[in-house]
């Protein structure tokens, strides 16, 4: 597929082919959302914890006599019915990861990437340079693109490029080894520099 790359101030400077098998892979739905459950699961701290009855400190004796009060039966303070007392069945500390197939990782990372294709949504660009650190330039080169809502890959580590992003509210910037399907998703256009789409094919065709 012949796929047109720009220039940083959106001119085009030439035109390179696309592998079919990685960018018009068939897109399935299925596999794109049980990938991006699967990447949320994996981001949840599951640190929410509270105590049991067992747990709450407190005096286990019985608050009164069993019988003859006219009142309903109770056991201690920290019973679960009672303000401070303990939790009937609380949440404690888990792990929500599980495993997910490397084969079903990559063909959903391929439809993601297929879709953005097939919906005109990707932007190929020679190279970012940006003199120094600096949101504004960074905000030109968006501006120039005509977008709104954005994922820029890059090929690698770009301290410059990176910092001159991460202000911009609707603008994130990704290492190539980085790239994921909820990313893909989550932004409008996904932008990818020359050097990314190389390491993104090599990655995705083995």
């Amino acid at each position: 597929m012949e796929y047109r790359v720009l220039s940083q101030n959106s001119e085009e400077v030439e035109r390179i082919d696309l592998p079919d098998e990685v960018f018009s892979y068939p897109v399935k739905k299925h596999l794109l959302w049980e990938v991006v459950r699967w990447q949320l699961a994996s981001r949840r701290s599951g640190s929410a914890s509270a105590k049991t009855r067992a747990e709450v400190r407190g005096s286990g004796r019985k608050l009164y006599s069993q019988k003859h009060t006219g009142r309903a039966r109770a056991g201690d303070r920290k019973s679960p019915i009672r303000t401070g007392g303990g939790v009937a069945f609380p949440p404690k500390p888990r792990d929500f990861s599980y495993a997910l197939p490397k084969k079903v990782r990559r063909a959903a990372l391929k439809s993601a990437l297929s879709l953005k294709v097939r919906e005109g949504k990707l932007v190929v660009l020679d190279d970012i340079k940006l003199p120094e650190i600096k949101t504004k330039s960074f905000k030109a080169i968006v501006d120039a693109l005509g977008l709104r809502k954005a994922l820029f890959v890059i090929g690698g580590k770009d301290e410059v490029v990176e910092k001159s992003a991460r202000n911009l509210p609707n603008v994130k910037v990704l290492r190539a080894e980085g790239l994921n399907v909820y990313d893909i998703l989550r932004f409008e256009h996904l932008v990818m520099t020359k050097a990314a789409l190389e390491k993104v094919e090599e990655r995705l065709r083995i």
